[in-house]
């Protein structure tokens, strides 16, 4: 198993000490602040067990042992395959992580980012190993939900594409590709349409946000936790997708033709919002549920890795 140094562990940097912990990596962490860097041990070993009774974790004592805590950035990725960079979600931090991270790990370790918005090219264009830099977006919680998506700077070497995706398979992960590119990546892009659509729809008055919530969890949701767009519209008309789209191709482009407008992330129209949700919880009952959601993730998570996948050959 691959050796793997984890660089900023607050939230998204632990969950992903878990990930590789449980699958028997050796993994080496570290966080520039003193406190974070401390805490980081138990906080990882509490994930790993709670995750035992979902069938994720085999031996959450043993995983644990995997982890091993650095007091440098130059300890935490000496010998290491991958880097998981996991810092402050800013452009000037990036830089300056990614020199360090460039002139301390070895020339052959992949350097990957955990940014959900920033671009790998806009950190990595002048460092000596720009080739072996990409993203590695994760979606919170990444030791609960699996997907991870690689997208590559113009210049990343496509061999480093391919060892990642090969590392973050080996995991227990589901690594897509993003081909060239693009602000927010694929899950981002496709959850902001799906977001305005949502805040416009309660916003003009058409339902309630508590009605909304539950079209998606008891509809689409369903749906989609086992199969993604394309596949679920093959399964809507006899003849698979082109048979779908020219059924109803002309009417869902009209019902989505209209352009998301500023006004529908307006601070009146994100009170419309929260008038119609009505619960107002406290940052405790925030993380309580938190925890909770987090566990019926890892329970469906569990259920799919049992359930057999569907294969017409």
């Amino acid at each position: 198993m691959p050796v793997v140094g984890i660089i900023g562990v607050g939230l998204i940097g632990r969950a992903w000490a878990n990930v590789f912990a449980r699958a028997g990596c050796e993994v080496k962490i570290y966080d520039v602040n003193k406190q974070t860097r401390e805490a980081a041990l138990e906080l990882i070993r509490a994930s790993l067990f709670e995750l035992v009774e979902f069938g994720l974790v085999s031996d959450a004592a043993a995983a644990a042992e995997k982890i091993s805590v650095y007091d440098t950035l130059e300890d935490a990725v000496a010998g290491v395959d991958l880097v998981q960079e996991s810092g402050p979600e800013r452009i000037d931090a990036k830089i300056e992580i990614y020199k360090a991270l460039d002139a301390a790990a070895a020339a052959n370790t992949i350097l990957a980012s955990s940014s959900s918005a920033i671009v790998a090219s806009r950190f990595s264009e002048g460092l000596a190993g720009r080739e072996r830099c990409l993203i590695a977006h994760p979606v919170n919680p990444p030791h609960v939900v699996p997907i991870v998506e690689l997208c590559g700077a113009p210049w990343t070497s496509p061999e480093v594409i391919s060892r990642a995706r090969e590392i973050y398979d080996s995991v227990g992960q589901v690594a897509v590709e993003v081909k060239k590119e693009i602000d927010g990546f694929i899950l981002n892009r496709m959850q902001a349409v799906l977001l305005s659509e949502a805040f416009r729809l309660v916003g003009e008055g058409y339902c309630s946000a508590e009605d909304l919530d539950k079209t998606i969890a008891h509809g689409l949701g369903l749906r989609w936790a086992f199969m993604g767009p394309f596949e679920t519209i093959e399964l809507n008309a006899p003849g698979g997708i082109r048979d779908f789209c020219e059924r109803y191709g002309p009417t869902l482009y009209n019902l989505s033709a209209e352009e998301v407008r500023e006004e529908t992330w307006s601070g009146e129209n994100i009170q419309r919002i929260i008038d119609s949700w009505r619960h107002n919880p406290s940052a405790e009952e925030i993380s309580e549920k938190s925890l909770w959601r987090d566990e019926r993730l890892a329970a469906l998570v569990a259920h799919k890795r049992q359930a057999k996948t569907f294969n017409v050959n």
